[in-house]
Formats: C-alpha cells, structure tokens, sequence
C-alpha cells in the first residue's frame, strides 16, 4: 500500500554541503500518486515544483551529488540522504518545501531526516504500484558496475542490496541489506557521508564542500605523517561504524534507486559506484523494457498490471 505523512514535519534547517547556503526543509502530505516532489518555496510560479525522478536528473552534474532539474531549469541540489529517509520509512507521496538550492547536509546522514519524519509519522493510502525486476541490467565504467536482478528463490518481495567498496588507505569493505522496513534501513542511516583527507583540498578548490566539516564527514587519513610513515589511525575522526564507508555507500544507492519513482522488487548489486551509475542504471532498467514490470501491492497480494499503464512519470507534478 501507498504511504503518506500522518502530519507535516518538523522545519529542518542546515547547511548545503556544496553550496555552503543555509536552507530549511519541511516534508508535507500528499495525495496518493503524487510521488515525491521538491517545492523551491525561495522562488516564484508554478515551475518551482521538481519531481524526485531518475530522468530528471542533470546527469552531467550528478558526481560527487545528485542535481535535480525540471524543464524550467529550476535545481534541487543533494537530495540522496532525504531520499533514502522517505524510502526507508516507506513513504510513497510527499511534497517536499526547501527554500534553497540544496537540501542541508547535516550530520552527514539520513537520520536527521528520518527522525523528522518518523516523528510526523505515516497513514496509509491506496493500493501501491511496484517495479519488479525480470532481467538482469548492468552498467559498467571501467572496474566499477552496477546491476538489477531478478530476486533468487527464496529472498522476500524487496530490495535486496550487495555493495562493494575498496580504498587504497580503507582496503575493501562488503555488505548486504534487505530493505524490508524501517528497522533494516535504521542499520545504514546513520552513515555518513565520507572522503579521503588528501581530497578535502581538492574539493574545495574546485568549489566544493563548502558546507562540510569534521563534525559533517567521516575522513579517511590516507595522509603519511612528519616521518613519512601512515597515520596511526585509518579514520581522522571517530567512525560510527567499522564499516561506515560502505553503510553510506548503501544509504546513497537507497536514495538514488527511490528515483524510479516506485520501489524496485530485485537484486541491486554494485561494486566501487556512485550516484552517477546508479542513475545510469536507472535508464538502461527503463530503456529495457522487456527486463522489468509493475505489479500492484493490494492487502498483500500482488497482481501484474497491463503493459502501457505504468510510466516512470506520474501524478500530478510529473508533467512541470
């Protein structure tokens, strides 16, 4: 079933991480089918509205975060870790108030944004449109790849996520989640965004992480001390978890894969990716259309809907 806020959030304020600009953001019910839709409140008219979809993405922007643009041009900047908040609580429709370009960094997670919504809590709303996956997709840059597959015998009706990791300074990290509820996704969400110390300067000469700090990042000391030998500690700052690295991986790719505008019932499987592959795979799965179908979720029970009802784009705000 469908999911929307029971009331409206609390009004959450911070920093962009990129731009440095202090933004507010408060998540709003809304009707079922909507989707979720970001409302730049800091402007004027109805091209303000952008929707959280995977083809509305300013691809050549979406590196080191995610841009999303509408045919106006009109930007919301960093909404991964937000993201994976909604789906990980589940909810399915939402019109999201930012009165900035980028959505604030935080502490550098999605448990900021999960609290908030799990404070306003959920109410539930008609029957629910899924995307299972029925053939293998895969991207691939180089060493890095990512994949949707169909679920193997005996994994639940979910997303099922396998991600790898490796650093030179970190050494390889691996983890696997079920997204099943809001506990399995309480297992990522309070990882934070990460970085190598020796980047921090190049990030910020190229007009980077203007809003980040120690207190907002975990950083990889992969820098070799006065006597040449390295740092005694892998992390510069205290880590949340042994393997924080690859829990924010997840956490990121739950947000990223959210912009299919449906959840996906399959296998994600990632080795060394990021937001933009992800979103590439994102446009192979639909560019595929014999590899994916949508099934209806009603008490339970799942039933095929015909081909050429579901789009990626629909509700109300798809069309700004």
């Amino acid at each position: 079933m469908q999911h929307t806020l029971r009331q409206p959030s609390a009004v959450i304020r911070g920093t962009g991480l990129h731009t440095g600009r202090v933004s507010a953001v408060q998540v709003l019910p809304a009707p079922q089918d909507t989707g979720i839709v970001f409302e730049r409140k800091d402007l004027a008219g109805i091209a303000t509205y952008v929707p959280a979809l995977y083809d509305r993405v300013a691809a050549e922007k979406s590196t080191r975060c995610t841009f999303l643009e509408n045919e106006a041009g009109v930007m919301v900047q960093t909404p991964e870790h937000l993201m994976a908040a909604l789906a990980g609580y589940g909810i399915d429709n939402a019109i999201v108030q930012i009165d900035g370009p980028e959505v604030p960094l935080m502490d550098g997670s999605a448990q900021p944004f999960l609290a908030a919504l799990m404070d306003a809590g959920r109410k539930q709303q008609g029957a629910r449109d899924v995307i299972e996956i029925l053939k293998t997709v895969r991207v691939q840059d180089g060493d890095k790849f990512a994949e949707l597959r169909p679920l193997a015998p005996g994994q639940g009706a979910h997303l099922h996520i396998d991600y790898s990791i490796a650093f030179d300074r970190l050494g390889a990290q691996h983890m696997t989640l079920d997204l099943t509820d809001v506990s399995a996704f309480a297992q990522v969400a309070d990882s934070r965004t990460f970085t190598k110390r020796s980047d921090v300067e190049k990030l910020l000469a190229a007009g980077l992480i203007k809003g980040g700090s120690i207190d907002s990042a975990l950083i990889i000391d992969d820098m070799p001390g006065a006597d040449g030998a390295p740092a005694p500690d892998v992390f510069y700052n205290r880590a949340r978890h042994a393997d924080e690295p690859v829990r924010h991986k997840i956490m990121d790719a739950i947000g990223d894969l959210a912009l299919a505008g449906r959840p996906i019932i399959g296998q994600f499987v990632c080795a060394y990716g990021g937001h933009a592959l992800t979103n590439q795979l994102l446009r192979a799965l639909f560019d595929t259309r014999c590899a994916w179908r949508t099934v209806r979720e009603l008490s339970g029970i799942q039933t095929p809907v015909p081909a050429g009802i579901f789009a990626a784009e629909t509700g109300d705000f798809a069309r700004l």
